[in-house]
């Protein structure tokens, strides 16, 4: 365990180098290898954790209490109606006690700057679970997922093609910049990421000799493709904008021709999850057209979403050894 990483918060993947990132998905790996043939090191063992959720979870509440529970950790859910965070208290009294009681929180919620706001003042490490800017831990899934298939993450074409502004496409941006792959953001213009962390990402590519390309044509965007990413189209509390959304976004749906116009057949298909891909959900019956990849793709040989999200669980754990391990 690298000792410049004890201690510290894990925010978005900017927070660390980028031989830390490739650490971490490296660790989990063998976290994943242990956990199989039944070792577990126990590396938290005596550690107290604090799960914070404003929003509802699966994979990333699922992943973090197992994660715990496999080290030796007692994590402890705080939904958004147990405690006061935000309605009778500052989120700085919040930081204050929690740090006093815990040694690492988790933080699931809306605004970016309430995590960041629980790093400064609790005193303990502090993890970003997803945000309305970032979602890193599921970054080091996805790229655990793809050294998995093809052994190397360095020259990677990965491309992500939707809401070209969301947390998911931001943290794969830092990631695909600091582990040097061939990053594509296929999306309509008025859904570009902003030019200031295209910027930032752009800097770290330099050294890593990655590429980033923003553009709204698909087929320039998904040629040679190693990875089809998508992501739904309108994130928690957005779905006012369902509607809106799905007029911009429908030609960029993931298709089975699109695999086929990667022209490469070992491509694999990505998804954060949830998915709408097989219309049975109550928001998918409302709006039949939200589909942001057909169910054929979805359960295609070239899908490795569960993969992904049972790596949710292994990356966590690396995560928090690293920055909390004993």
């Amino acid at each position: 365990m690298p000792s410049n990483m004890k201690g510290r918060s894990f925010l978005r993947l900017m927070d660390c180098t980028p031989e830390e990132v490739n650490m971490l998905i490296d660790m989990a790996i063998d976290l994943k290898k242990m956990k199989r043939i039944g070792v577990y090191g126990k590396k938290l063992e005596g550690k107290n954790v604090a799960l914070i959720f404003e929003k509802a979870s699966t994979r990333t509440r699922c992943a973090f209490v197992v994660a715990c529970y496999d080290e030796g950790a007692h994590p402890e859910y705080l939904g958004k109606d147990d405690i006061q965070l935000g309605k009778k208290e500052t989120v700085k009294d919040t930081a204050r006690v929690l740090g006093r009681m815990f040694d690492g929180i988790q933080f699931r919620g809306f605004k970016h700057e309430t995590v960041e706001e629980l790093a400064k003042w609790s005193g303990v490490p502090v993890w970003n679970g997803l945000t309305d800017k970032f979602h890193p831990t599921q970054v080091l899934a996805d790229f655990q997922t793809v050294k998995e298939k093809f052994g190397y993450l360095k020259g990677i074409k990965f491309a992500y093609i939707g809401d070209g502004r969301n947390n998911m496409a931001n943290s794969l941006m830092e990631g695909a910049a600091m582990v040097g792959m061939d990053y594509r953001i296929v999306s309509p213009k008025s859904l570009h990421p902003e030019a200031g962390l295209v910027n930032q990402c752009n800097e770290f590519a330099k050294k890593t000799e990655a590429s980033i390309t923003i553009t709204d044509n698909i087929a320039e965007g998904v040629k040679g493709a190693d990875v089809l990413y998508t992501d739904v189209w309108a994130s928690m509390g957005e779905e006012d904008k369902i509607p809106e959304r799905i007029a911009l976004l429908k030609p960029y749906q993931i298709t089975m021709d699109m695999v086929k116009k990667t022209g490469n057949p070992e491509v694999i298909f990505l998804h954060c999850l949830p998915s709408f891909h097989n219309n049975e959900t109550d928001l998918s019956k409302k709006f039949p057209d939200i589909c942001e990849a057909t169910d054929e793709v979805f359960e295609s040989k070239h899908s490795l979403v569960f993969d992904e999200a049972e790596n949710r669980v292994h990356t966590i754990k690396a995560v928090m050894i690293a920055t909390l391990g004993n």
